[in-house]
């Protein structure tokens, strides 16, 4: 009869080193002091794009960019993410893209109708988070399709601003790639908009069913 004994060792749990670290309900910390400085450069790039000094506005928008994520990096690094810095981030990116979009039609390099249609969407959607917070429920978790749409609007920004220099014919390319970002990025926009008013509707109409809130966003998630 054998006697051996197993001397594997278990495995060590990395799950912390994975997972961002729980929000906590602070408001002074680094991460969300970027975040505002942040949405005070926001103005300032719609201001330069307004009025075409359009290297400046590169400059800017670069920082604002860049410290979209520090202030991530540093959040999760020392264990600063809180619940006002993951309100501040989403609503950072709301703004950049609407004033950056209505800098860019008041410069004449954004088509208007483009700029109403991403707008409209956004208005929708506040409309929809003050119904659901009437009804007690919270913000719906985000699409990733939602996230894809976006990511090429705030993509197509400073490609618009770089082709309006308009150094040589490869600009003019530019420009056009520019808009066919912005408008499949509006498209994506409004495509995560529909989602979020079904999830929405579902919730309000469904939540008093003896079902939570979760489980019926969780439901139509696995759904799509």
């Amino acid at each position: 009869m054998s006697n051996h004994t197993d001397t594997t060792e278990p495995e060590e749990d990395h799950s912390e080193e994975t997972f961002s670290p729980e929000p906590r309900n602070v408001i002074l910390t680094v991460p969300n002091a970027i975040s505002v400085l942040r949405i005070l450069s926001i103005p300032v790039i719609a201001v330069l794009i307004s009025n075409r000094w359009l290297i400046w506005s590169l400059v800017v928008l670069a920082i604002s960019s860049a410290s979209d994520g520090i202030d991530g990096y540093i959040a999760r690094r020392f264990n600063q993410v809180s619940r006002i810095g993951q309100i501040l981030d989403p609503i950072a990116d709301r703004l950049l893209i609407i004033c950056s979009m209505l800098a860019l039609g008041w410069a004449h390099i954004l088509p208007w109708w483009l700029l109403i249609a991403v707008g409209s969407r956004d208005v929708i959607m506040l409309v929809e988070v003050l119904l659901l917070s009437d009804n007690d429920y919270g913000p719906l978790p985000v699409h990733f399709v939602g996230k894809a749409g976006t990511a090429l609007l705030l993509m197509s920004v400073p490609v618009l601003i770089v082709a309006d220099l308009r150094i040589s014919p490869f600009f003019e390319v530019l420009h056009c790639a520019g808009v066919a970002g912005a408008i499949w990025g509006a498209v994506l926009y409004w495509v995560a908009g529909l989602i979020y008013i079904l999830q929405g509707y579902m919730l309000i109409h469904r939540g008093g069913e003896g079902r939570s809130g979760d489980g019926i966003v969780e439901e139509l998630a696995h759904a799509e």
